[in-house]
């Protein structure tokens, strides 16, 4: 590996990622099962981005908060994707320090994207199932772009914690990260100076925004729940229920992966299970979310035809 000496010190210049197996077959049906899932992944949520721009019927602020969802999944599933199908095909897995420090801000941004498009999108129901009549006030426009802007700062800033914590630590010694991509728990493990900082700092940015969102999402759907309680039409309840079970089913996806990983116990699984679920919510979640949304939704479902027809009989 590619190393510079400094005294009686070699810093290491880049790593090696241990991967999901070193066995030969297994590898190259990885590679194809996730590229398969890759390819899915970015037809499904470019699919998504275009239905609901050129549907006018899908302009409204449920639908543009989930093409940036899309817009995200394609994001968070690329930022490991790629690299890792590359590292199936090669002898040893390799990647530079500063593609190290790319990945993880990258992943970190679209994560935290992803957690606070849910709670907006948590919002959005919320304010459409209990105050229906001030919808189009408290949803306008220049709202849904105001919420947009916070998701994207903040993840921004929240990258920018752990990409500038990874480029403090320095690295003289082991560089064989046991993982698929830069993960940051491992990198500490393997850093030679003081980690205390650099791990609590965005230790405390992600799980303040995790936090966040969880919260605006618990209580937007338990006043949600409230209220479709009190409906007395049943296919009003339906209906009002319908139009959350897609997002609720999202949530209980990406949420639940991250508190297997971050919150459970280390003792209480191992890093075989870490990478399993990691390749779950980095990139089959990301392929999920489409087609959860595209089967459960009437108005894309409704979109998603009036589009096929207009080509079939055009």
């Amino acid at each position: 590996m590619e190393s510079l000496l400094d005294g009686n010190h070699t810093a290491v210049t880049g790593f090696i990622l241990l991967g999901l197996t070193d066995d030969p077959i297994l590898r190259v049906i990885l590679f194809v099962i996730i590229l398969c899932i890759y390819l899915v992944t970015i037809s499904g949520n470019l699919s998504t981005i275009i239905l609901i721009r050129i549907s006018s019927q899908l302009h409204h602020p449920m639908y543009f908060f989930l093409s940036h969802l899309a817009f995200t999944d394609m994001g968070y599933s690329s930022s490991v994707t790629p690299n890792m199908l590359v590292n199936f095909l090669v002898e040893r897995n390799t990647i530079s320090y500063l593609g190290c420090a790319t990945q993880i801000g990258s992943g970190a941004f679209f994560g935290t994207a992803e957690c606070f498009l849910l709670a907006a999108m948590a919002y959005d129901r919320f304010v459409a199932i209990c105050n229906p009549l001030l919808y189009s006030t408290k949803m306008s426009t220049q709202v849904c772009v105001q919420l947009l802007l916070v998701a994207y700062i903040s993840s921004f800033l929240n990258a920018s914690s752990f990409t500038f914590s990874f480029l403090s630590l320095s690295f003289c010694g082991p560089n064989r990260v046991n993982h698929f991509f830069c993960d940051f728990a491992p990198l500490i493990e393997l850093s030679c100076s003081d980690a205390s900082v650099p791990a609590a700092i965005p230790s405390c940015s992600s799980g303040s925004i995790v936090v966040v969102t969880v919260i605006v999402i618990a209580v937007s759907y338990i006043y949600i729940l409230i209220t479709i309680l009190k409906m007395r039409s049943r296919e009003g309840r339906h209906k009002a229920f319908s139009t959350c079970t897609s997002h609720l089913t999202v949530v209980t996806l990406f949420y639940g992966t991250i508190t297997f990983i971050y919150v459970m116990p280390k003792s209480s699984y191992s890093t075989d299970q870490n990478k399993v679920v990691s390749v779950f919510y980095l990139v089959v979640i990301p392929m999920l979310n489409p087609i959860i949304y595209s089967l459960r939704n009437e108005e894309i479902k409704g979109a998603l035809k009036r589009g096929l027809g207009r080509k079939l009989f055009s």
